[in-house]
């Protein structure tokens, strides 16, 4: 297994097809509809959209989505990470982890001061994960208001 975790370009649509439907199984997204080649090629082109990817054997194997948030607090932003999966097969490998470092590194090299996640009280797996590689956890309430 030679894993290769990398940001994925504008030009790698089939790697972000492949880690969407990824995130589709892992998520058990039922009656997901694939977004236009259109759109995911103008996140992948977007400053404030990062992607990264585990890649073995040209095949997607896990992928982490952040988005950058401007600060007016300071002058650093912060990254907030929407989606993190790892195939079940290849999961407790330490993929989860490496991409985790890879955006840790990105961070730093951008001076962007913090990332942080969201997971749901229930799944303790993702709870585990994010406390085992240093996540600091905080109890908070999450709202949504949906825009008809």
């Amino acid at each position: 297994m030679n894993i290769i975790i990398k940001r994925l370009a504008a030009d790698e649509l089939n790697e972000f097809f492949q880690m969407l439907r990824l995130f589709e199984e892992a998520f058990e997204m039922n009656d997901f509809q694939m977004p236009g080649k259109k759109h995911l090629k103008k996140l992948l082109r977007s400053k404030n959209f990062i992607v990264f990817a585990a890649i073995d054997e040209n095949v997607v194997i896990g992928g982490l989505t952040a988005h950058i948030l401007p600060s007016f607090y300071s002058d650093s932003s912060e990254v907030y990470i929407y989606d993190l999966a790892v195939k079940t097969i290849f999961q407790r490998k330490g993929i989860g982890k490496k991409l985790l470092l890879a955006l840790k590194a990105y961070c730093g090299e951008n001076n962007y001061n913090a990332f942080f996640v969201q997971a749901d009280e229930t799944d303790k797996h993702a709870l585990e994960f994010y406390c085992a590689t240093g996540g600091s956890p905080e109890k908070v309430v999450h709202f949504n208001y949906l825009v008809e």
